[in-house]
């Protein structure tokens, strides 16, 4: 099944989801609706949960999870890009070689990655992202290329391999304005891995916007 057509209970949870569980019990237990026994039961159930579906049975009986059920979990990002440059923004090639892009950086709306005997690192953790969507087209022959994003971010991965690996996990923000990131290509012995980097988080992407319109206004005022 395609990751978009995941339903939000199926969706692999995220230390922010087994946090707001938590939260939850803990009111439970202060308000006497939860025993000491029973909270200490179902926090070790949390610790252990692998989906958001797994992680709502242990407050199905609370009223604080039936309240917080009017609004969704998640805003699911489109499973394909929209609009955005053919040619790429930045490109990385790594043959016989390693390339790498991390830190602070600024990655365009689209990245090239060729890794032929090679390995490319692309780390988008620190990054600062300028535009909501940033797709990485990923090709490794003999090679590897590895994508990383912050926890909070969308990621959407569309590709294969031919006698290699293409493994990216889907990932959904809860914030409809959070980037997504979209990874593409093919790995031929080779591989193309995504996944978030566990404690990274992007800032509201919204906020640098505004800043860095108001700092241009100041400029030219």
């Amino acid at each position: 099944m395609p990751a978009s057509e995941l339903r939000a209970s199926e969706l692999r949870a995220s230390d922010a989801d087994r946090d707001r569980i938590a939260d939850i019990l803990r009111e439970a237990l202060a308000e006497g609706r939860l025993t000491a026994e029973e909270h200490s039961e179902r926090v070790e159930g949390v610790l252990g949960a692998r989906t958001v579906g797994e992680l709502e049975v242990f407050i199905k009986d609370l009223p604080a999870a039936h309240a917080r059920r009017a609004a969704p979990l998640y805003t699911p990002a489109p499973s394909r890009p929209t609009g955005g440059p053919a040619e790429p923004d930045d490109t990385a090639v790594a043959v016989f070689s390693s390339a790498v892009r991390k830190g602070r950086w600024r990655p365009g709306r689209r990245v090239h990655a060729y890794a032929i005997f090679g390995s490319v690192e692309i780390d988008l953790s620190e990054a600062l992202f300028e535009y909501q969507q940033v797709v990485i087209k990923a090709f490794a022959v003999f090679g590897s290329v590895e994508v990383r994003v912050p926890e909070n971010v969308s990621l959407r991965g569309t590709g294969g391999g031919v006698l290699g690996s293409f493994e990216v996990e889907s990932l959904d923000a809860e914030d409809a304005a959070a980037p997504v990131i979209y990874v593409d290509g093919w790995a031929v012995l080779g591989s193309v891995e995504g996944r978030p980097r566990r404690g990274r988080l992007v800032t509201d992407i919204l906020d640098r916007v505004h800043a860095k319109v108001e700092k241009h206004l100041r400029k030219h005022l």
